[in-house]
């Protein structure tokens, strides 16, 4: 992003007060240009600047330009804090990412009585995801509008309702051409295995939001039959282990994926493809094996939250965070889901019929049941999971054994901290 984009909302509302003698955005004013840039993923984009333009109808008072740029969410952070002053104004962002952005001075609180009417306005936990603790003072940094969790998509012809329940009767359905997807190199789905069999971590934050020392039991005895069940599942020739967006919804495209893991953001193409065959289901089970024993564990998946945040370091804050409101309020909610799917935050969107009846809601809500908050998440565990699942990977495809012991240790070292 270019600076010239990013302060222009800055120079033209400093040379306006030097002529006119007001500030940037003044109401009675509508040639003084109010400029906001905004991320958005490029799935958003169509939905992102209808928001805009609705917005800018709502306040024809106002002459309000956008300028577009395309940022993933799960790299928001990343994005934003490698040059604070001159990210976009307002981005959206998983919640996990919320520390980070917070101790960069990236965000701007959020307070007031836009605190108030997002606290009645939406469940408990959304706000919850976008708020911490400093100080022993909650905070709230952000305007939450979707869930962010995962579930199984599926070929109906090929399953049956009882298949779906089971990862091991859904593999034995695949084949080498006709595969289940599941990113085992991919923390954020990969710790699934672990959480269904009660094993975590616990991070202890500064008054700074640094951390001070985290533990995590992934390596126990339970651990390791968890990571030994695991590279079971990936050394069958039906278990794409490799699997990301692009693989996955390719692969139904083509017919060589007939069963995988993702969120919401890839429901679009997959109903697509699919057609009447198009089906959703929480995760299934999977068969946790203890030397002679084996035990059927349901797998259990990170529930987090999609946030909006505004950049407390934006010339023109105030008009920032009233686009970030409008953005996430519940009409644009109920607009979000058809256009993407994605089940709104917002109590009254929710009851909406066209919520209540959709599939694949129902299935985020059997899913969430089954679910671990995505919060306080150590910032070293996707990296050393994602080092895991390729590890794995490499293995299987070089026909080598996987020293499943050395690798989960390796894991808890590089995540245990203090």
């Amino acid at each position: 992003m270019k600076k010239f984009g990013k302060l222009l909302c800055l120079t033209l509302g400093i040379l306006f007060m030097l002529c006119f003698g007001v500030a940037c955005g003044d109401v009675n004013k509508k040639a003084d240009k109010t400029t906001l840039v905004v991320w958005a993923p490029s799935e958003d984009m169509a939905f992102a600047r209808q928001v805009a333009d609705d917005f800018k109808a709502a306040h024809p008072e106002k002459n309000y330009e956008f300028q577009w740029a395309e940022q993933s969410e799960r790299d928001s952070a990343t994005k934003v804090l490698t040059d604070v002053e001159n990210a976009a104004d307002v981005f959206s962002f998983a919640n996990d990412q919320l520390n980070r952005l917070i101790v960069g001075d990236a965000l701007s609180q959020i307070g007031g009585s836009r605190l108030d009417k997002m606290k009645a306005e939406n469940t408990e936990d959304a706000v919850a995801a976008a708020t911490v603790n400093i100080g022993g003072t909650d905070k709230t940094y952000a305007f939450p509008y979707t869930d962010n969790t995962f579930f199984l998509y599926y070929n109906k012809s090929k399953f049956t309702e009882d298949d779906i329940k089971s990862l091991d009767k859904i593999l034995a359905k695949c084949s080498k051409t006709e595969q289940f997807a599941y990113p085992m190199n991919d923390g954020w789905y990969s710790t699934a295995f672990y959480f269904g069999k009660g094993l975590g971590y616990e991070v202890t934050y500064s008054d700074k939001l640094a951390e001070t020392k985290v533990t995590i039991d992934f390596n126990n005895d339970v651990g390791l039959n968890v990571t030994n069940s695991m590279w079971r599942y990936v050394k069958m020739e039906g278990f794409k282990a490799d699997s990301d967006d692009s693989k996955l919804t390719a692969g139904f495209q083509d017919g060589s994926i007939i069963a995988g893991v993702s969120g919401i953001w890839n429901r679009g193409k997959i109903e697509q493809y699919l057609g009447d065959n198009f089906g959703v289901a929480k995760l299934p089970a999977y068969t946790y094996v203890n030397g002679q024993t084996e035990e059927q564990v349901q797998l259990v998946a990170f529930a987090g939250y999609k946030l909006i945040g505004v950049n407390k370091h934006s010339p023109c804050l105030a008009d920032a965070v009233a686009f970030a409101e409008f953005y996430t309020n519940r009409e644009n909610q109920i607009k979000h889901f058809d256009a993407r799917g994605f089940v709104p935050t917002n109590k009254q969107a929710q009851s909406d019929p066209k919520v209540t009846n959709d599939v694949c809601a129902k299935a985020i809500q059997a899913q969430l049941e089954y679910s671990k908050t995505q919060k306080g998440v150590p910032t070293a565990i996707y990296a050393a999971l994602e080092g895991l699942g390729n590890n794995m990977i490499t293995a299987k495809t070089n026909n080598k054994e996987f020293e499943a012991k050395k690798q989960i240790d390796a894991v808890v070292e590089a995540v245990a901290k203090g």
